[in-house]
């Protein structure tokens, strides 16, 4: 006598059985052809890491904008400064001489 294996007595009538076969084919519509599939997936949380790294920059940017409007608006000496550093702003009766070094190649 043939001895039958575990797969034709306890797995075949398994895949054999119809909402076995519909669950499967379902779960494999919803992770390749459904517009929410796996990569899609991925390629969102992607998306999600990037802004929040994003959201974290700008946060830590506005707080170090916010100090130093803080600073530039608490005197008119710390604003003077400013102006003339960043803009090369100058009085009238001053001269502003600027210079640039040339970087050699």
């Amino acid at each position: 006598m043939k001895n039958p294996s575990v797969f034709t007595t306890k797995i075949l009538p398994v895949i054999k059985n119809r909402y076995v076969i519909t669950f499967l084919a379902f779960m494999l519509w919803m992770a390749i052809f459904d517009e929410n599939n796996i990569v899609a997936l991925y390629k969102t949380r992607q998306k999600l890491n990037e802004l929040e790294k994003d959201k974290k920059y700008y946060t830590t940017e506005i707080a170090n904008n916010k100090e130093n409007l803080n600073e530039l608006m608490s005197s008119m000496d710390n604003l003077e400064k400013f102006a003339r550093e960043k803009y090369l702003m100058k009085r009238d009766n001053e001269d502003i001489f600027v210079f640039v070094e040339e970087v050699k190649k």
